[in-house]
């Protein structure tokens, strides 16, 4: 269910569709789900981009048993192998020595940390994560978890139910672009409508002349930091002087943060941590509401 709803979400808005491959014997791994959840989108949004006239990126899993002398260099064992396949140009032969390096990138846009932070993710999880790129058959990206002991015996299935409150206009700040478009699309689902901005001061602008018109924003999500712009800290104290009840909650990767942790003290009445999921957003929305 995390493979399959993380990859859905990535291709949301394109024209590229994930065809899955999961069997139900599928192996249990032990993760943390939040952050396979990012590898996982970020394959997915990698094959979307060099596919901009659209095509089908293919999701598989399977059930591997590793030996003592596998050129993984992983310790003997059963694993759990994910594979993301995309039908884009591929990967020139000197690049593809340096996909994983951090701030490396092919690309016009993007800081080349995607396929970095994937690597760490894995590697902490005791896995590994590698790239092949035939001449012309697009990149497949092969990640390898460590299958667990004891396989799960029940299964939580996340689910997305309609809220009670709906049609609400939710003003959304972050400098990622692909993170407007995810929150964009979960918003939807859950039957709100999404104004998205890149910084503070487009966050202060807009709900300024949103309360001007008489559309005051039923929420604010904001993310805590921004490279070179206004955060979120900064950015909810100017909302407080112009609506003294803002709704708003604020939004990081980094729990530690001592903003995201007494969050009512700088003047937020929830707080979401990244990267987002649905059962996540839609809770974090209703102590907002």
């Amino acid at each position: 269910d995390l493979v399959k709803e993380s990859a859905t979400f990535a291709a949301t808005g394109s024209n590229v569709r994930c065809n899955f491959t999961l069997p139900p014997d599928l192996h249990a791994s032990e993760i943390d789900r939040g952050q396979i959840s990012q590898v996982i989108h970020n394959l997915v949004l990698n094959g979307v981009q060099v596919m901009p006239r659209g095509g089908v990126i293919e999701v598989t899993g399977e059930n591997i048993r590793l030996s003592s002398d596998n050129e993984l260099t992983l310790p003997e064992g059963d694993y759990v192998r994910l594979t993301v396949q995309d039908q884009g140009p591929g990967i020139g032969e000197q690049d593809l020595k340096r996909v994983f390096d951090p701030y490396f990138t092919t690309k016009d846009k993007g800081s080349g940390l995607g396929l970095a932070v994937a690597y760490s993710i894995i590697d902490k999880h005791k896995g590994r994560i590698t790239v092949e790129s035939p001449p012309g058959r697009g990149a497949r990206f092969s990640i390898y978890l460590p299958a667990t002991v004891v396989l799960e015996t029940a299964q939580t299935v996340e689910s997305v139910h309609q809220p009670a409150m709906s049609g609400c206009r939710i003003l959304v700040m972050d400098d990622e672009e692909y993170i407007r478009d995810m929150i964009t699309d979960m918003l939807d689902l859950m039957g709100h409508t999404a104004i998205t901005v890149k910084n503070g001061e487009e966050a202060i602008r807009a709900y300024k002349e949103a309360l001007g018109a008489g559309q005051r924003f039923d929420g604010v999500i904001l993310d805590l930091t921004i490279p070179g712009g206004m955060g979120g800290k900064e950015t909810i104290g100017a909302l407080l002087e112009m609506d003294k009840d803002v709704r708003a909650m604020v939004a990081s990767g980094y729990s530690n943060d001592p903003v995201m942790s007494d969050y009512a003290r700088y003047g937020f009445r929830s707080a979401l941590i990244k990267p987002y999921r649905l059962a996540q957003v839609q809770e974090a929305l209703a102590a907002i509401l």
